[in-house]
């Protein structure tokens, strides 16, 4: 479980096409201290497995169904990437519950710069709309993020110059694809909601 608040700016050191996956070589000698084969790592919002690490960088696999469904497939060397290290329980949630399953793709539809923020327009898939919500949040990136406003298509998000200068977020450019996760907790309370299937009694045919 991650929080969306990123950690360090790494970059791609190195990306090996395998067919039907990819293995990802990044920088972040802060994510990687202390990291070993088999822990978590965030990239973009999406949570990797470390497969190796060194001082300053780590390895992980991504799958078809990853690059699929992430902007990690259109990664090149020398790319910078959002990083952060799994929440401990004795930390602070200084964003909000992210799991680092990403839930599809938007893409950066306009940038409004202010003296002192910018406000950013993204693409909102259809499927992905009824769990975004005015002053809810949302994981950009990797970023948690708070919805400044929200239509059927698209939402916004006010950044401040913090988050501009240490996450990808301040170098994307109108057209980019970024990673989106919504609330895991709106998916739950859908669910829980939603009408339960009738029991099929014994004698019913399957």
């Amino acid at each position: 479980m991650f929080t969306g608040i990123v950690e360090e700016l790494g970059e791609v050191a190195g990306l090996a096409d395998l067919g039907d996956s990819v293995r990802l070589t990044l920088r972040g000698p802060v994510v990687v201290d202390g990291a070993g084969h088999g822990d978590s790592i965030a990239v973009n919002g999406v949570c990797l497995t470390v497969v190796e690490s060194g001082t300053d960088t780590f390895t992980a696999d991504v799958m078809r169904e990853t690059l699929d469904r992430s902007s990690l497939g259109a990664l090149v060397v020398g790319d910078p990437v959002n990083l952060e290290r799994p929440m401990r329980l004795d930390g602070r949630l200084g964003g909000h519950l992210v799991q680092g399953h990403v839930d599809g793709t938007g893409t950066i539809e306009s940038r409004d710069r202010s003296e002192h923020w910018e406000v950013v327009r993204v693409s909102l898939p259809a499927d992905l709309a009824r769990y975004v919500v005015h002053k809810g949040s949302i994981t950009v990136d990797g970023v948690s993020l708070t919805v400044a406003s929200v239509d059927d298509r698209s939402f916004t998000v006010s950044l401040i110059p913090t988050t501009l200068e240490i996450t990808t977020l301040g170098r994307k450019q109108v057209g980019d694809l970024v990673n989106l996760e919504v609330d895991v907790v709106a998916k739950y309370v859908e669910r829980l909601l939603a009408p339960a299937p009738s029991a099929q009694s014994p004698e019913d045919p399957a």
